[in-house]
């Protein structure tokens, strides 16, 4: 198998940078902002912590997963080189079309609105100034960005690590300092939800908690920047989804025990009140600067990864041309980043940070489900391709992977009509962009 085009990006990132790279893909805002949803959803202690532990469980699918796919196509742009490869172009540009109208940017964008509006109470600001202030953000960085790849990882580097150790200070410092008798689990489920619609509940519970796992998959969007793929892909995949498992199901635990389920489901601030009653005010501005940090570095790495898959786009001939060069000086796709950035901040004129979540998990999920199905289409095509990091108990593994993505899109239909519709309707115009695009450029060649 062929590269449609040779690669000329710069391999700078080691084992270290490739991890924080996935943790920081992952830990944004989700952990401190989406716990109040998933309470208000299953109501339950019992049923808040198994969904956040079933979300760990389907991420360490999704994780063993890629972490093959990454071994047997390390190529840039993630899945869009999978889908391209294992199925037909037009399946990798539906890809790359809705993470550039979809996905990454609505992703971006409601991340960016979490850190606007908890950096305005610590800087005093009006509230005017949270959409203006998610704007610029975005613009500065994609401009950052395009100063190359390694000035942004040293970034995610500092910021991950401080971050996961200030998140597991609050899961220790809650059940230390607490005077909380523990966590009942009685009853285990809300006496109103029964049969279809506690399952119903359950799946719409997991949207924003896999919103908070999502992002494995940044590392595999610039594999080809990663010092030996085959060895630091998938062991970085592996340590970073077990590390984000560990400190999300942690802070769900610190968050029931310390709050209790109601208190939980009725804040939109669960990280920010738990330290309150840990250390005070000044634990909850701790927090807010925490957030801030940790939604900071996410956006960071948001466009630092996705617009390698614009520029593979771009490299393969099914979008613009000029997304798919590199700065000669930086090694990085300028065009591409800054596509991204502007894209992300008009998302963040929207400012509704819940809608935008459900927005991008419902597209994500297609195209993770389609990864599953990918790597056994590789299994079958490319039977000798290196698997240092094979998927366990195949191919039960990627079935259920599959499966559960199904039944997640499924259930966005029922409990989210319009922002399922939306991103369907967004998704199907893709295809007639495709093929009028190829016919655009058969013309011009």
């Amino acid at each position: 198998m062929t590269l449609p085009h040779a690669s000329q990006f710069a391999r700078k990132l080691n084992l270290f940078d490739a991890t924080m790279i996935v943790i920081s893909g992952i830990i944004g805002s989700g952990i401190f902002i989406n716990p109040y949803i998933v309470a208000g959803t299953v109501k339950t202690p019992f049923l808040i912590l198994a969904v956040w532990v079933a979300g760990g469980l389907i991420a360490l699918l999704g994780a063993f997963v890629f972490a093959e796919l990454s071994t047997v196509m390390p190529r840039v742009g993630g899945q869009y080189a999978f889908f391209r490869e294992a199925f037909h172009p037009l399946i990798a540009f539906l890809h790359g079309w809705a993470l550039l109208f979809i996905i990454q940017s609505g992703a971006t964008a409601g991340v960016a609105m979490a850190f606007a509006k908890y950096l305005k109470p610590l800087l005093n600001l009006p509230d005017s100034w949270v959409t203006p202030l998610a704007i610029a953000i975005l613009l500065g960085l994609a401009a950052f960005h395009a100063l190359g790849i390694k000035p942004g990882a040293m970034v995610i580097n500092v910021i991950t690590f401080g971050k996961t150790l200030a998140i597991a200070a609050l899961i220790i410092g809650a059940f230390i300092l607490t005077k909380s008798s523990g966590i009942t689990f009685q009853p285990m489920t809300p006496p109103d939800l029964a049969g279809f619609g506690l399952l119903s509940a359950f799946f719409a519970a997991l949207v924003p908690t896999m919103f908070s796992y999502g992002g494995w998959q940044n590392l595999n969007f610039v594999a080809e920047e990663v010092k030996d793929p085959l060895r630091n892909l998938p062991r970085a995949i592996m340590i970073g989804v077990l590390a984000v498992i560990a400190v999300y199901v942690g802070a769900n635990f610190a968050y029931v025990h310390v709050l209790g389920a109601e208190a939980l489901a009725a804040t939109e601030t669960p990280a920010a009140d738990v330290a309150r009653r840990l250390f005070g005010d000044i634990g909850a501005k701790a927090i807010s600067f925490l957030i801030v940090i940790s939604t900071f570095g996410f956006m960071n790495l948001a466009l630092l990864s996705a617009p390698r898959v614009y520029y593979a786009m771009g490299a393969d001939g099914v979008f613009f041309r000029f997304l798919g060069k590199l700065s000669p000086r930086f090694q990085v796709p300028t065009a591409a980043i800054l596509l991204q950035g502007g894209l992300a901040a008009a998302f963040a004129v929207s400012n509704r940070y819940d809608e935008l979540v459900r927005y991008a998990v419902f597209a994500d999920w297609i195209f993770f489900a389609l990864a599953g199905v990918a790597l056994m289409v590789f299994r079958r095509t490319l039977p000798d391709a290196p698997r240092p990091q094979p998927v366990p108990l195949y191919p039960l593994v990627p079935i259920l992977f599959i499966l559960i993505g199904l039944g997640i899109v499924i259930n966005t239909f029922i409990t989210d009509w319009n922002n399922a519709r939306m991103g369907a309707l967004i998704i199907a115009f893709g295809v007639p962009v495709f093929f009028l695009w190829q016919r655009f450029m058969a013309k011009k060649s």
